[in-house]
C-alpha cells in the first residue's frame, strides 16, 4: 500500500488546533494584557479599546466587513470558522468555478476585500498572521463549491501548505472537485534550497484577480487552474520597510533603529535580505526593481521589449501619497532603464502587515490573455477601480487653459516713465512689503502662541515677491492693473489662509476699480476708498468672518469705516488716510481681548489670548500703516523737475 503523509499532516493540525485554544483561553483570563495598535508609541489595555471579553479582533474585522459592503456574507461558525464569502453563491447550485483563497489575517484587505463576483468566490480568515484551521477551509469549500469544482490559491507557507492541502484532500474524499495553486512571488532572496521555496507576497492579488475572472467567463477547473499556475510563474515581488509590524497584544518591535529600512522582508515581519541606512525613493525602488528583474536569479520572463503589469502596495503604515511617489518613480525606471513598456499600474493597499511603513513593488508580464483577465469586471471592494484600459507610453499634461482676461496675451511690465500715480504707487507699495519684512519675526513668535507659527514667513514671502515683481512687471501707472498683479505676485508663493484672502482682496479691489475708473486719469481717493470697501466685503464673503472674529479684518474694517467717512466729510485726504492708518493699528491690538471665531486661534485657550494680538490684523495693521505714511511724506516733498 502506498504511503500517504496526510494522517500525519492531519494530527499536526489537529495539536495546532488545541495549542491555539489553549492561548485563545489564556488571552481571555488576562483581561489586562496590553494591546499596541497602529504602531503607537502608547499601549492601551485590550479591554478598554477592543471591549471587555472580546475574543477575537478577526470575527469583529469580518463582522464590519460584510456590514460596510452588502455583498459578502460570513459563514455562522464564529469564532473556530471565519469565512467570508459571496452573498450570491449557494455552493450546490454554483455553476461556476469557484475560487477560493485565504491565509492568516492582518494583511488586510486581503483576503476578504477581494471577495466579489469576477474575483475571490470566498476568504478563509485566520487569525492574526496564523493559517486557518482545516475546519475553516473545509467549511469555505463545501459553502461555494458546486458541479464545477473550486481552485485554492495559496501563499506559500508552510501552514498555509498543510492546511489547506489537508482540506483540499478531505474535500476530494467527499466528492468535491478541488485544485490548488501554490503562489511564490517573492524575489527578495537568493534562490532557496530545499523545499521551502519563495514566499508568497503582494503578487498573490493579481493571481486572485486572472483566476477569477477566468472562473467568470465560465471556464472548467482544469483551465482556471492553468491561467492561475501560468501567472504564478510570471510575477515577482519584493517589499522595503521603514519599521517592524506591530502585532496586538505584544511591544513595537526595535529590530529596526532609527533612519534604518529594511529589504525584501516578508508580509509577517520576518527579517528580510539586508538592513540599510534609509536612501531616496528613486534610489530604493531602481534597487527594488533590479532585484526583481536581475537576470542572475531569472525569477521573472521579463526581458526589454517586454510589456509589464506594475503593483504598488503599501504595507499598512505608508500613506497614499507616499505610494504614488513610489509609482510615479517606478514607471520611467522601468521604461528607460530597463526597456520594458509599463501597460498597467496599480496603486494602493492590496496585501499589508498590519501597521508597517513600507511598500512593496510587483511586475508582472503581461499578456494580452492576462490583460483581459485583469480588465474584466469585478465586484470585489477592494480591487481598484479606474486602472483598465491602455497606459500611454508617456503622460503629456493637459495645457493650461487660458484666462479669458482681456490683456492675457499682453506681457506686462513696469513703465520706463513713471506718472505721478505710478511713483505714488511705487513709494506705498514698497514701504508695505518692507515693514512686513521687518516685522516677520514679531509675527512668527505671536502666530507659535496663537497657531501654527508660520505668519511671518507666510506674509514675509508674499512681501518679497511683491518686492521683486513690482521692479519688472508692475504696469504702475495704471493702478487697477498693477491691483491684479499684487493679487497674483501673492498666489504664487503664498499658502494657506492667509495666501487666499488677499489674493481675494486684490481680485474683488481690482473689479471694483476697473469699474468705477479710467487706466489713463488718475483714480480719486473716494475711488480708492470705495475699492478698498469692495475688497474688505469680498474676504468676508468668502472667508466667512466679520469684525469682532479676531481676524485681519479686526484692523481692516476700522480702518475703512473711518476712511470714508472722513472722506466723505471733506476732510484732507492725506489726513484722512493716516487717521484710518491709526484706526487699523487700534483695531489689531483690540484683538487681544477677543473670543476667536475664525482660524486656529479658536483651539488656544483663553489665558493665552489675551496676551497675543491677533498677528493677522497686526500684519494688516502694519503694512496699511507704513503705506499710508509713506504716501502722505512722498506728497509733503515737492515734485521732482520733468525730464529734460
Amino acid at each position: 500500500m502506498q504511503y500517504s503523509p496526510f494522517p500525519r499532516i492531519k494530527r499536526f493540525c489537529i495539536y495546532k488546533l488545541v495549542c491555539l485554544t489553549i492561548f485563545r483561553l489564556s488571552r481571555i483570563l488576562n483581561n489586562n494584557k496590553q494591546i499596541n495598535l497602529a504602531g503607537r508609541k502608547h499601549c492601551y489595555q485590550y479591554s478598554a479599546m477592543i471591549g471587555k471579553g472580546k475574543r477575537d479582533v478577526v470575527t469583529e474585522f469580518i463582522e464590519g466587513l460584510v456590514e460596510t459592503y452588502p455583498g459578502l456574507q460570513y459563514l455562522d461558525g464564529f469564532p473556530e470558522v471565519k469565512v467570508v464569502l459571496r452573498g450570491d453563491v449557494s455552493g450546490p447550485t454554483y455553476e461556476k468555478v469557484a475560487v477560493i483563497s485565504g491565509g492568516g489575517s492582518g494583511h488586510e484587505p486581503a483576503h476578504a476585500g477581494f471577495v466579489g463576483d469576477g474575483m475571490l468566490t470566498a476568504a478563509i480568515c485566520g487569525d492574526v498572521f496564523a493559517s486557518p484551521p482545516v475546519a475553516s477551509i473545509l467549511a469555505g469549500i463545501r459553502a461555494v463549491t458546486g458541479p464545477m469544482g473550486c481552485l485554492l490559491i495559496v501563499k506559500n507557507y508552510t501552514g498555509d501548505r498543510l492546511n489547506f492541502g489537508l482540506a483540499a484532500e478531505e474535500a476530494k474524499s467527499e466528492g468535491y472537485k478541488v485544485e490548488m495553486v501554490i503562489v511564490g512571488d517573492d524575489c527578495a532572496l537568493p534562490p532557496p534550497r530545499g523545499i521551502a521555496g519563495r514566499r508568497g507576497l503582494a503578487g498573490t492579488i493579481l493571481v486572485h484577480k486572472i483566476a477569477g475572472a477566468a472562473a467568470a467567463s465560465g471556464l472548467p477547473l482544469s483551465d482556471v487552474a492553468a491561467e492561475a499556475r501560468h501567472a504564478c510563474g510570471v510575477v515577482g515581488t519584493m517589499g522595503v520597510a521603514l519599521s517592524v509590524c506591530t502585532l496586538p497584544g505584544q511591544p513595537k518591535s526595535d529590530r529596526l533603529g532609527p533612519g534604518k529600512m529594511e529589504l525584501g522582508l516578508g508580509i509577517h515581519g520576518e527579517p528580510g535580505a539586508v538592513v540599510a541606512d534609509i536612501q531616496p525613493v528613486d534610489l530604493v525602488v531602481s534597487h527594488v526593481l533590479n532585484r526583481i528583474l536581475s537576470s542572475e536569479t531569472n525569477y521573472v520572463p521579463i526581458k526589454r521589449g517586454s510589456r509589464v503589469v506594475l503593483m504598488i502596495n503599501g504595507l499598512g503604515g505608508t500613506p497614499v501619497m507616499e505610494l504614488m511617489i513610489a509609482a510615479g518613480k517606478a514607471v520611467p525606471i522601468l521604461q528607460l532603464e530597463h526597456g520594458v513598456a509599463v501597460v498597467r499600474v496599480y496603486t494602493g493597499s492590496f496585501m499589508t502587515s498590519l501597521d508597517m511603513a513600507g511598500f512593496s513593488i510587483s511586475i508582472m508580464k503581461a499578456e494580452q490573455a492576462i490583460l483581459q483577465r485583469l480588465d474584466a469586471a469585478t465586484k470585489a471592494p477592494h480591487w481598484p477601480v479606474g486602472v483598465d484600459g491602455e497606459h500611454p507610453p508617456a503622460k503629456i499634461p493637459v495645457p493650461v487653459p487660458p484666462s479669458r482676461s482681456a490683456k492675457n496675451d499682453e506681457v506686462l511690465s513696469r513703465p520706463e516713465q513713471l506718472n505721478e500715480q505710478g511713483r505714488a504707487l511705487e513709494v506705498a507699495i514698497e514701504a508695505a512689503v518692507s515693514a512686513i519684512i521687518h516685522l516677520k519675526d514679531s509675527l512668527n513668535e505671536w502666530d507659535s502662541k496663537v497657531g501654527d507659527g508660520d505668519c511671518g514667513s507666510t506674509m514675509s514671502r508674499g512681501a518679497t515677491a511683491i518686492q521683486q515683481d513690482m521692479k519688472k512687471y508692475y504696469p504702475l501707472n495704471d493702478a487697477a492693473e498693477t491691483i491684479n498683479e499684487i493679487g497674483s505676485s501673492i498666489r504664487r508663493v503664498m499658502g494657506g489662509t492667509s495666501g487666499i484672502l488677499y489674493d481675494i482682496f486684490c481680485k474683488a479691489a481690482y473689479a471694483r476699480l476697473k469699474l468705477n475708473s479710467q487706466s489713463d486719469v488718475a483714480i480719486t481717493p473716494l475711488q480708492w476708498a470705495d475699492a478698498f470697501e469692495g475688497a474688505i466685503n469680498a474676504v468676508m464673503l468668502y472667508g466667512g468672518a466679520a469684525a469682532g472674529y479676531r481676524t485681519m479684518l479686526d484692523a481692516l474694517i476700522p480702518a475703512s469705516t473711518l476712511l470714508k467717512q472722513r472722506l466723505s466729510g471733506g476732510d484732507d485726504p492725506l489726513d484722512a488716510f493716516v487717521k484710518s492708518a491709526d484706526a487699523a493699528v487700534a483695531g489689531a491690538e483690540s484683538t487681544k481681548q477677543m473670543e476667536p471665531l475664525a482660524g486656529r486661534s479658536t483651539y488656544v485657550s483663553a489665558d493665552m489670548l489675551t496676551s497675543v494680538p491677533d498677528p493677522g490684523a497686526m500684519a494688516a495693521a502694519s503694512w496699511y500703516r507704513a503705506a499710508t505714511l509713506a504716501l502722505n511724506h512722498h506728497n509733503s516733498k515737492p515734485p521732482p523737475p520733468p525730464p529734460a
